[in-house]
């Protein structure tokens, strides 16, 4: 696995990503829970079924373009990255002074953004170790750069983010990750209600600035189009407002590129020791 892991890293990324289709679809075929939760988080959100194979395709390149990231060297990763819109929001929090808090939801290629600030600032992501160990060290070798540091999904993980933010700092994370039971609350998601973090919302109250992040797929393995943008409406309130709006946000985001979405990601599940979802605001009405 090690071997067939680092072959892909080496292959063009035109061809990882016409690999990655078939396997995409591949998976959809053969995994019946694939294709339930793909269908229906589509189905839900409103998104039309002619985009599904495309979807399909996307989310295979989400998986083999993992490694050409991880386990090239930064050099090679960030020229990749062909076209930036919206730096200057960037810009702008380094000449206040702030923190900035990167908020990357499961969006095209979500692993290059943090890469692709580490080669200009210091950057700390929040880091939960996945189950096999072969992914755990790719994932660790490939995003401790020098100046891109992990912080875990633990108490002292979330220390590490705040001590990054009171330096001036950036933090990321995945705000569409399903947290563990204790760490999130129930929000509607594309109108059903999702375990959503409250992580998240509560560094937005730091006074660090807010920045949403994705990086679009070009077509034909030509790299990504990196995509920046402050919420559409200032985050206020108390925490589990913020977390509704935040939720707004990746659905506006979602909405510009909505085929390379991570759709079969299990958004909804009830976490274990978790209180059952409220009814969804669709239901209520």
């Amino acid at each position: 696995m090690v071997f067939l892991i680092r072959f892909i890293a080496g292959l063009p990324l035109r061809v990882t990503h016409g690999l990655g289709a078939f396997a995409g679809w591949l998976t959809y075929l053969v995994s019946p829970t694939y294709r339930r939760h793909l269908r229906d988080n589509m189905r839900q959100a409103g998104i039309a079924a002619e985009l599904r194979p495309a979807a399909i395709a996307e989310a295979g390149k989400q998986a083999l373009e993992l490694p050409s990231i991880l386990l090239r060297p930064l050099a090679d990763v960030v020229p990749r990255v062909r076209q930036v819109s919206g730096w200057e929001v960037v810009e702008e929090a380094w000449r206040a002074g702030q923190g900035i808090v990167f908020l990357t939801p499961h969006l095209g290629c979500f692993e290059i953004t943090a890469q692709y600030y580490a080669s200009r600032a210091p950057i700390t992501v929040l880091y939960r170790p996945p189950r096999q160990k072969f992914l755990q060290q790719m994932i660790e070798t490939g995003r401790q750069r020098d100046s891109l540091h992990l912080a875990t999904a633990t108490v002292s993980g979330v220390r590490s983010l705040l001590k990054a933010l009171k330096r001036g700092e950036a933090v990321g994370l995945l705000p569409d990750q399903a947290p563990k039971v204790g760490e999130g609350v129930w929000v509607d998601f594309f109108g059903k209600p999702a375990y959503t973090m409250t992580l998240a919302a509560r560094l937005s109250e730091t006074g660090a600035a807010t920045i949403f992040v994705w990086a679009e797929r070009l077509p034909q393995g030509r790299g990504y189009h990196l995509h920046m943008r402050a919420p559409l409406k200032e985050l206020a309130g108390a925490t589990v407002d913020r977390a509704k709006q935040i939720n707004f946000e990746i659905e506006s985001l979602i909405g510009e590129c909505p085929a390379q979405y991570l759709w079969a990601y299990n958004r909804y599940k009830q976490p274990s020791g978790a209180a059952a979802p409220p009814a969804s605001s669709r239901e209520a009405e």
